[in-house]
């Protein structure tokens, strides 16, 4: 189930994310807009440690045991992923293409990173699909 519906999670979420973010006023400053998204963000997140806590018997210091540097990358990732797509849609990518092209992009980049890093098999059907998105790319800039 988890499985599934993960991924459902991130499809209705992106959908969510990119019209918000295609729907941001270009008179808003970027980084007061990321401030407010990140507070919400915050705030959000702050609950359901609370509520989760309530479900958990460890305390509430312990849930912070095995966070590490990741998080703090990970911060700085999502503001440049952020502040990346705002500008992106403020310079005047189409809400279609900017994420397609996007993620095909990120998904070809992290090939090397799951084979050598993750020890990821890669086969000739996922080099074809890699083809695939490659041509892709180049059909839609043309």
């Amino acid at each position: 189930m988890i499985y599934v519906a993960s991924i459902i999670l991130i499809v209705v979420s992106n959908v969510f994310y990119n019209i918000t973010q295609k729907s941001t006023p270009n008179g808003a400053n970027p980084f007061a807009a990321l401030l407010v998204t990140y507070l919400t963000a915050a705030i959000v997140t702050a609950a359901a440690l609370i509520i989760s806590q309530r479900r958990e018997v460890r305390g509430f210091s312990e849930s912070f045991r095995g966070v590490n540097w990741t998080s703090i990358v990970l911060g700085i990732a999502i503001i440049g992923l952020e502040l990346g797509f705002l500008l992106a849609f403020r310079a005047g990518w189409d809400i279609s293409r900017a994420s397609l092209i996007a993620n095909i992009l990120l998904a070809i980049i992290l090939i090397p990173v799951g084979i050598f890093i993750y020890k990821e098999s890669f086969s000739l059907q996922k080099a074809v699909g890699v083809a695939l998105c490659i041509a892709g790319l180049f059909v839609m800039n043309r």
